[in-house]
């Protein structure tokens, strides 16, 4: 208690003292949630919502059960946040796994599994902000994509190994019918009183308060992490760490410090730091795969209602950066690359908009019909 009111309030006397660098990095932090959080988040928290409040999870949970029960050990109503998370980025899995466990749809240890590999950066940031705008070379965003989702993918399914299943407590598998579960929708969305201008309007102020909450995770950081340079705690760490890992130079250890921290400066200072293109993109996807101080904030936080523990989801961040820079590493060589940078237009905040809504819609659609195609050759196949 006592180490907690201290850090506020030194936090709060740094801020003091230094208010041009806390404005400069508050406003930085406000334009990333506004270019790439924001039209990459809320329209599919309100979907999400939608979807959610009209049974049609739990539909899809009956149609993709014989593939996540084999896969992951996770009930087919998981497949939802799966989707999800690879169309929103962070903190949507948190978000959606926090709200199919306190509906009771996972038991504590498959919520706990669930939020460990379901959290990614957006398609909009890995694409926009990081392959265009860091990079210069658009065509790279396949590559770190592909990276990180793959990995992701690696990390949940050595997950289902996680605390053996209990008997006792494990969710039990839904085996009814597809056409006896539409049905149950049908007759749920019946018996609901609630007018269509209302679930719109609760999904709405839900999706919104929701998205302000991040934007709030993400301006603190941003600022924190300004103060931590300025005060020079990070050139001082990365002073005391240099012995411990000589392969890196001071800049190079300092970028992945700051990406320890918070996901965006990092991977901006990363590209600045490392002289080869095969040192930024392993930098680039071990900074994105382990995600920062911020976003494991964001999922405590939207956590924090239920009796979700994140062991695992702090073992499998450091899993995921580890494979993820692997996997660059190997796509890099397997797929050649221009080697110069281009020379991108600035685009406008509506065109960063529609750019950012567009690449996770399209990687959206892309997931639902990926696993729902699996999911009914699974049914065919009778998986075990």
């Amino acid at each position: 208690m006592y180490i907690r009111l201290l850090a506020s309030l030194l936090l709060a006397a740094a801020m003091f003292v230094q208010p041009q660098e806390v404005l400069a990095s508050a406003l930085g932090g406000l334009n990333l949630w506004w270019r790439f959080v924001l039209p990459a988040l809320l329209p599919f928290f309100i979907l999400s919502e939608l979807l959610m409040a009209s049974g049609l999870v739990q539909f899809l949970g009956v149609l993709l059960e014989p593939l996540m029960r084999p896969l992951f050990r996770l009930p087919g109503a998981a497949a939802f946040v799966v989707a999800m998370g690879y169309t929103s980025g962070f903190p949507m899995g948190a978000v959606l796994t926090a709200r199919l466990r306190q509906a009771g749809e996972l038991t504590r240890e498959e919520g706990e599994r669930l939020v460990a590999f379901t959290n990614n950066p957006s398609p909009g940031f890995m694409f926009g902000a990081v392959a265009s705008g860091m990079l210069g070379r658009p065509a790279l965003g396949v590559l770190l994509a592909s990276s990180v989702y793959l990995a992701n993918l690696v990390v949940g399914f050595l997950l289902r190994y996680y605390r053996p299943p209990d008997p006792d407590v494990i969710s039990r598998p839904n085996t009814a019918g597809l056409v006896a579960q539409w049905r149950e929708v049908a007759t749920r969305q019946q018996a609901q009183r609630e007018a269509l201008g209302q679930v719109l309007g609760n999904a709405v102020r839900q999706s919104v308060s929701t998205v302000l909450a991040v934007g709030g995770f993400i301006i603190f950081f941003a600022v924190l992490l300004r103060l931590l340079v300025v005060w020079r705690i990070i050139p001082a760490l990365t002073q005391i760490l240099g012995p411990l890992v000589p392969i890196l130079s001071a800049p190079e250890l300092e970028a992945l410090l700051s990406g320890i921290l918070e996901m965006t400066l990092g991977c901006q200072t990363a590209v600045n730091a490392f002289p080869t293109l095969s040192a930024q993109v392993a930098a680039l996807a071990f900074i994105m795969g382990w995600g920062g101080l911020s976003v494991f904030a964001q999922v405590a936080g939207f956590s924090g209602g239920t009796d979700l523990r994140l062991n695992a989801y702090f073992s499998a961040r450091i899993l995921h950066a580890m494979l993820a820079a692997g996997l660059s590493q190997l796509f890099l060589h397997l797929v050649p690359i221009p080697a110069s940078a281009l020379s991108l237009p600035t685009l406008s905040a509506a065109e960063f908009w529609w750019q950012t809504w567009r690449l996770s819609s399209s990687v959206g659609l892309a997931s639902f019909a990926f696993l729902l195609a699996l999911g009914m050759l699974a049914r065919v196949l009778r998986m075990p």
